[in-house]
C-alpha cells in the first residue's frame, strides 16, 4: 500500500482525468482492513466493495469515513448488510435480491454473453424497471487495449437510453478513461490507487 499523499496524487489524477460528473469509486476488495485508514487520509470518499463480510467489517471500522456501495454479485442473503450500509449497488443481477433490496440499485448486463461473467441479457433490463433501479453495469472482457472496451460501453450507453437510466457504471483501473468519454458516471478503480 502506498502511502495518504501518494494515493491522494494518484486518486486526484483519476478524478482530473474522468471529468467533474463522474464519481471514482476506489474499488477496495484487495485493500486490507488497517490500510482503510490510508484511504481516508487521502481524501478518497467513495469505496466499493465486493464481498458483504468484508463490507460490514471495514464499515464496522470506518463508518463514515467513506460512502459505501457495493460492487460484488449480490447474493439475496446478503442484501440485509448492504441496504443497512450502502448508498448503491453495482451489480444487481437476480429479481430475488432485487425484491430485498432497499437501497438504489444498477442493473449488471453481460455485454459479450460471457458465461463466466455475472449479469443478465440485455433483453431482461425491462423486468427491472418497476424496482429502484438508476441505471446500469457491465464489464467487458479483459483486454490490453483499453479502445477494445469502447464498443462495450457505447452499447451500455445506448441501452440506458432506451431505457430511460441515466446512471452507467463502467470502466476500471485499464480502460476508465475510455469509459468516462463514453457517458459513465461511476468508474471502479483500484490497483492504480494504491499499487507502486
Amino acid at each position: 500500500m502506498l502511502s495518504p499523499p501518494e494515493v491522494r496524487e494518484r486518486y486526484e489524477r483519476v478524478r482530473a482525468g474522468v471529468g467533474a460528473g463522474v464519481t471514482v469509486v476506489a474499488a477496495t476488495k484487495y485493500v486490507a482492513l488497517a490500510d482503510m485508514a490510508v484511504l481516508a487520509e487521502a481524501g478518497i470518499e467513495v469505496v466499493g466493495e465486493n464481498r458483504a463480510q468484508d463490507l460490514e467489517a471495514k464499515h464496522a471500522e470506518y463508518g463514515d469515513a467513506f460512502r459505501w456501495h457495493f460492487i460484488g454479485r449480490l447474493q439475496s442473503n446478503k442484501v440485509k448488510v448492504v441496504n443497512r450500509i450502502c448508498e448503491l449497488v453495482h451489480s444487481l443481477d437476480s429479481d430475488s435480491a432485487a425484491r430485498r433490496l432497499e437501497v438504489p440499485a444498477l442493473v449488471q448486463v453481460n455485454l459479450a454473453d460471457e458465461g463466466s461473467k455475472a449479469g443478465i441479457d440485455p433483453p431482461e433490463i425491462a423486468d427491472y424497471l418497476s424496482y429502484d433501479v438508476v441505471g446500469l453495469s457491465a464489464m467487458p472482457p479483459a483486454a490490453a487495449d483499453s479502445e477494445a472496451s469502447r464498443p462495450y460501453f457505447a452499447r451500455l450507453r445506448d441501452l440506458a437510453g432506451e431505457h430511460g437510466l441515466e446512471q452507467l457504471s463502467i470502466g476500471t483501473t485499464q480502460d476508465y478513461a475510455v469509459a468516462a468519454e463514453e457517458g459513465a458516471t461511476y468508474v471502479r478503480v483500484g490497483s492504480i490507487l494504491f499499487r507502486g
